[in-house]
């Protein structure tokens, strides 16, 4: 949901904003000048859980060395600040945990998983800049059930139920079947 302010605000008046006592249990993100509260809801949040837990335990299986934070964790991306479903950050980019609000490391893998409150052109602005500063892109359309995959200097690449998620050189030998991060619904079950 898009708080109303005209004309755009400056990034320290983002910042102030955040503190303020009565937005201490909220989330912002400060998306080309605007603030945007983020707002999921629970089948969006699954999606996002289940996406972690893969990783994390890609992560535990191969040894990979890195971090990963979820919808509470967020980053400095140029001069906005976003707050990624679910991030990934190598050690080597990340060797001590980052106590910023907003990491001033950009994740090296940032998953957005759209909510009723997430609009098309502030995510082609995430996109954009996340892409500007080096970040692999899973945005996960939850009603359609697919994935866009966004690496810089690539085309977009569209994945639907059947195909499968890499992690590229950002989570190597990193795979899943799109459907398997889609919460199964009982209508489904009872089909098996």
């Amino acid at each position: 949901m898009a708080i109303p302010i005209q004309p755009a605000i400056s990034l320290q008046e983002f910042e102030e904003f955040v503190v303020h006592p009565d937005n201490v249990d909220r989330h912002f993100e400060f998306i080309a000048g605007e603030i945007r509260e983020i707002v999921s809801n629970n089948y969006s949040s699954e999606i996002a859980s289940e996406i972690l837990f893969l990783i994390r335990f890609h992560m535990k299986q191969t040894n990979l060395k890195g971090r990963v934070t979820m919808a509470d964790g967020g980053y400095q991306i140029g001069e906005d600040r976003y707050i990624p479903d679910v991030a990934f950050i190598s050690w080597e980019k990340q060797p001590n945990s980052s106590h910023e609000a907003y990491n001033s490391n950009p994740p090296d893998l940032a998953v957005e998983v759209m909510s009723p409150t997430d609009t098309d052109r502030a995510m082609r602005i995430k996109v954009a800049n996340y892409l500007a500063v080096g970040v692999l892109v899973w945005v996960v359309r939850p009603e359609d059930k697919v994935v866009e995959v966004y690496e810089s200097g690539q085309p977009v690449r569209l994945l639907n139920e059947n195909n499968t998620i890499d992690g590229g050189t950002v989570l190597p030998e990193f795979k899943i079947t799109v459907k398997d991060i889609f919460p199964p619904q009982r209508d489904t079950l009872q089909a098996d």
